[in-house]
C-alpha cells in the first residue's frame, strides 16, 4: 500500500499566513467523534492529499451544523448554531464547502441561505465524480474486481437533493459488480436514523427500519454495502451485526472505496 503523508491544514493557520484555501472541508460531528466514521474522514483526507487539493479544516473552531437541533424541534438552538457558523465562515471568506455528511450538505445548501450564508456546498460524492470527469482522479485498480457492491441512497442526498448519479458513477468506476436494491433512488427506504430519529427510542412496530433496509441489501447477494452518510453507516453496520453478517459483508463509505482503489 502507498503510504500518503497526511498533514491536515487548519484554516486559522493558513489565514494567519495570508493564504486562502479553495475549499473548506467540514468534518461534522460523526467524522470527528464516531470511531467508525473517523476512518471515512481519514480516507477522504488521503484522497484529497493524493489529488493535491488546496483545502483546510476548521479544527477546534468547528461546531455542529444545527441539523439535528432543527429536526428535533429546537429552532432557537438551530439558529444560534447556524448564525455562529455563518459568521465564522464569512470571517474566513469561505466560498466552497465540502462535506461527507448529507445532513450537513442539506442544511448548508438549503437552510443556511435564509440566514445570510453565501457559499457553495459540495457533497464528497459530487466532488469525487467531478474529479473523475476532469480526468484528475483515475480509478483503474482491480481491488474490487471479484466483489459485488450494492448502494444505499441516503435520504438527504437522494430524495432531498436529487443526487443519485454521483455515487453510482464512483461505484461503477471501481470495476466491481454493481447491483441495485429493489428499492433504490427516489424509492429507496430510509435507514431509520435521519431527522433526529437516531437519538430517540424506537416506536411500537413489528420491525426496526434499519433491519428492513439491511434485508433489502442482503437480498442482492452483495458482499459490500456502500453508503455515503454517517447515519446510514451506523444503521447498516448495526443491521449487518444483527443479522450476523458483519464478518462476510462489509459496509464502506464511497470515500473508503476510492481510497482503497488508489491503494492509499
Amino acid at each position: 500500500m502507498t503510504k500518503v503523508k497526511v498533514e491536515v491544514p487548519v484554516m486559522a493557520d493558513l489565514f494567519a499566513k495570508g493564504e486562502k484555501p479553495d475549499y473548506l472541508l467540514w468534518i461534522g460531528s460523526a467524522g470527528a467523534f464516531d470511531d467508525r466514521y473517523k476512518k471515512v474522514t481519514q480516507a477522504f483526507v488521503k484522497v484529497l492529499t493524493h489529488l493535491g487539493v488546496n483545502y483546510a479544516v476548521l479544527g477546534t473552531e468547528e461546531s455542529s451544523s444545527g441539523d439535528v437541533a432543527r429536526r428535533a424541534g429546537n429552532e432557537m438552538l438551530f439558529q444560534m448554531q447556524a448564525l455562529m457558523n455563518i459568521e465564522l465562515l464569512q470571517g474566513y471568506e469561505v466560498k466552497k464547502v465540502i462535506t461527507c455528511d448529507p445532513h450537513v450538505y442539506n442544511t448548508f445548501k438549503n437552510e443556511y441561505p435564509d440566514l445570510g450564508a453565501d457559499f457553495e456546498v459540495i457533497h464528497h460524492s459530487q466532488f469525487l465524480k467531478e474529479k473523475m470527469e476532469e480526468g484528475v482522479l483515475r480509478l483503474s485498480s482491480d481491488v474490487f474486481k471479484e466483489k459485488r457492491i450494492t448502494y444505499h441512497d441516503p435520504c438527504y442526498l437522494g430524495r432531498a437533493n436529487g443526487e443519485y448519479s454521483a455515487p453510482r458513477r464512483i461505484i461503477e468506476s471501481i470495476q466491481a459488480d454493481f447491483v441495485e436494491m429493489k428499492r433504490n433512488k427516489s424509492f429507496a427506504l430510509c435507514c431509520g436514523a435521519g431527522g433526529g430519529q437516531m437519538f430517540k427510542e424506537a416506536e411500537k412496530g413489528n420491525k426496526e427500519v434499519f433491519i428492513e433496509r439491511t434485508e433489502d441489501a442482503l437480498e442482492t447477494g452483495a458482499n459490500i454495502v456502500a453508503t455515503a452518510c454517517p447515519y446510514c453507516m451506523v444503521m447498516i453496520t448495526d443491521g449487518l451485526k444483527y443479522k450476523n453478517k458483519n464478518e462476510e459483508i462489509k459496509n464502506y463509505d464511497l470515500a473508503e472505496l476510492v481510497a482503497m482503489s488508489l491503494n492509499l
